[in-house]
């Protein structure tokens, strides 16, 4: 089901670019709707069935993190660029992943992992540049929102894993912060969504981008490592920059390309079944083992 998660960064991939259609429209409103409308079509896919979920506690903590994540990643771009801002946010998140997954469940990291993570965060830091003033405060904020997408992640893969539905988990998470983001968008305004191609916008930001992207993730955790999927959806920024090149008419450098190349690389080994030798263990565990 590796193939599920790469489907929707592919389609997280899509967001900046559908995003551009509503000019002019603050991009933390933009985010707030797209969550809104995600999670009430999501909590609508999920129904009655939210209140059978085990660990409802550890499922508010986790919609609290989803709502969170946004706020800390437009607060971190806001501070320090959107270079450094997206690539500490969305470079840390794997690595946060890979340590509360060791921390929680005593499942440590495969040699194999962990060298290519670093090598698809290396290679995200390079496709999307150095632009941008780094400001402590910005990355610590991005990093926040980096341990907050990991923590969301390793819930919902747990919850999931104590035998709740995939889609209800999602619905119950996202349905949760789009309750949290209502007021944040209504702070915001709401009145560009009163036209065509803010609405229009809006409901593929939520539908699409959203609700069935983490439907398909949902389903990939079933079988996917934690730690494995939250890198595999390093792919987000390749297709960020590839939609950059073929809708927007953007110039790929040579150093973006070669970033684009490590990237893919990186996550075509992540994505590869480990091959183990009968009675042979991997003596720094296993995170982003085949499952």
């Amino acid at each position: 089901m590796k193939l599920a998660v790469v489907g929707a960064a592919v389609l997280w991939g899509t967001a900046g670019t559908a995003g551009l259609l509503a000019a002019g429209v603050h991009p933390v409103s933009l985010a707030a709707a797209r969550l809104v409308v995600g999670g009430l079509v999501l909590a609508a896919v999920a129904g009655p069935a939210v209140r059978s979920l085990p660990h409802r506690g550890l499922l508010v903590a986790a919609a609290l993190a989803v709502a969170a994540y946004q706020l800390c990643f437009f607060g971190a771009v806001s501070r320090t660029g959107v270079a450094v801002g997206t690539v500490v946010a969305i470079g840390s998140g794997p690595v946060f992943a890979g340590l509360l997954t060791w921390l929680l469940d005593r499942v440590r990291p495969t040699r194999r992992w962990v060298g290519a993570t670093a090598a698809a965060v290396a290679g995200c830091a390079v496709l999307t540049g150095g632009g941008g003033e780094v400001r402590a405060d910005g990355v610590l904020l991005a990093m926040l929102g980096g341990l907050l997408y990991a923590f969301y992640v390793v819930a919902a893969a747990r919850v999931i894993g104590a035998g709740g539905s995939s889609d209800t988990v999602m619905g119950a998470m996202f349905g949760g912060a789009a309750v949290v983001m209502l007021p944040v968008l209504l702070w915001t305004g709401a009145g560009w969504l009163a036209e065509p191609r803010g609405l229009l916008t809006a409901l593929y930001l939520g539908c699409v981008t959203t609700a069935l992207s983490y439907v398909m993730y949902g389903r990939g955790l079933r079988t996917t490592p934690v730690a494995t999927a939250a890198t595999l959806s390093l792919a987000e920024p390749a297709v960020a920059a590839l939609l950059g090149v073929a809708v927007l008419g953007e110039r790929l450098t040579l150093q973006a390309g070669a970033g684009l190349v490590l990237l893919g690389a990186s996550l075509a080994v992540v994505a590869l079944p480990e091959r183990r030798r009968p009675g042979h263990e991997d003596p720094v565990g296993a995170i982003g083992s085949s499952a």
